[in-house]
């Protein structure tokens, strides 16, 4: 009889490629996931593993055992799931990973709803970039995930998990404006000549745009992507000064007349923008949505996180005075 412990270690090597990989992800050592994955050999009788290079290789019978561990693990989590659901309380722990934006904007208020209708039930909250959450819960080390899609941009689609949109984030054009009825603060940038000193009559487009100084995030995001090829289609390069994934520092460097920026609607959290908005050629939007594993996503801690979520987006104010 195999044991499924260590069939589920030969199922983390083939989804995180490395031992050392699988030992830090189980809090195991190395050495004790190689002697785990010997032991499964000998009760196979057939070889699972060979050498390339300094790494290990899953041999054609280990992909075979991975399949049908998969499925294995999938009805273990429905079983787990439909015991759950017979029980009248909603308890136990929901891990989600979120990336910044919804971290901040739909979060709380969902934590609030859930403390209060569901004491008992655990949420455990971690930043995650919505790739690496997306992967995190397929391997399972999440429940549910918080990701986003940008126009034109497609992800690998993985048939594991799930998908429930959420909420259509309009995307707009930031530039520094009035900030609590004053002007903007000063900035070198203005002072320099970088930005218009007057940015709320001379920025009303986005190829107004074309030679400020951009704050963007990283390269290799989807965001990034999509908002350099925005540029491009206008006519411009941008010449990206700023490089963060903290949407808090993009607003800060815009507001204080440092760059100009693309932020979603959804960062303003319902509150009064602190700079000016501008509308996007044709108003393009991202898509935010959760994923689940598809065995676990009828969870009842699952489902109820999911219509917290909901509720907490349906009873987001609209941001006020965006594009004027």
């Amino acid at each position: 009889m195999l044991d499924v412990r260590r069939l589920r270690l030969l199922r983390e090597l083939a989804v995180r490629g490395t031992l050392a990989a699988v030992a830090e992800a189980l809090s195991y050592s190395p050495s004790s996931v190689s002697q785990q994955l010997a032991l499964l050999e000998k009760e196979a009788g057939v070889k699972l593993l060979e050498k390339a290079g300094r790494r290990v290789q899953l041999t054609p019978q280990a992909e075979i055992l991975v399949a049908h561990t998969q499925r294995i693990l999938d009805r273990l989590e429905r079983a787990e799931s439909e015991m759950t659901a017979s029980l009248h309380a909603v308890s136990g722990t929901v891990r989600v990973a979120v990336f910044q934006s919804a971290a901040h904007a739909v979060i709380p208020h969902a934590l609030t709803l859930l403390a209060e209708k569901y004491p008992q039930l655990r949420v455990e909250i971690v930043e995650r970039e919505p790739e690496e959450g997306l992967f995190a819960v397929s391997a399972r080390d999440f429940d549910l995930v918080l990701a986003e899609q940008y126009p034109g941009h497609t992800r690998a689609y993985r048939s594991d998990l799930d998908r429930v949109n959420l909420v259509s984030d309009t995307l707009r054009l930031a530039v520094p404006g009035q900030l609590g009825g004053r002007p903007a603060l000063p900035s070198i940038a203005a002072a320099a000549g970088t930005l218009p000193t007057n940015p709320q009559r001379q920025i009303s487009s986005l190829a107004d745009a074309a030679h400020l100084p951009w704050v963007m995030e990283p390269a290799g995001t989807a965001s990034r992507a999509w908002a350099a090829q925005l540029c491009r289609q206008a006519g411009f390069e941008p010449d990206v000064r700023f490089e963060t994934a903290d949407l808090v520092a993009h607003i800060r460097l815009i507001e204080s007349g440092n760059a100009v920026g693309i932020l979603p609607d959804l960062v303003w959290s319902g509150e009064k923008p602190s700079v000016r908005l501008v509308p996007l050629p044709d108003s393009p939007w991202r898509t935010v949505f959760s994923a689940a594993r598809r065995a676990s996503a009828k969870r009842p801690g699952v489902l109820a996180v999911r219509d917290a979520l909901a509720r907490s987006v349906a009873m987001m104010p609209t941001p006020t005075d965006l594009a004027r």
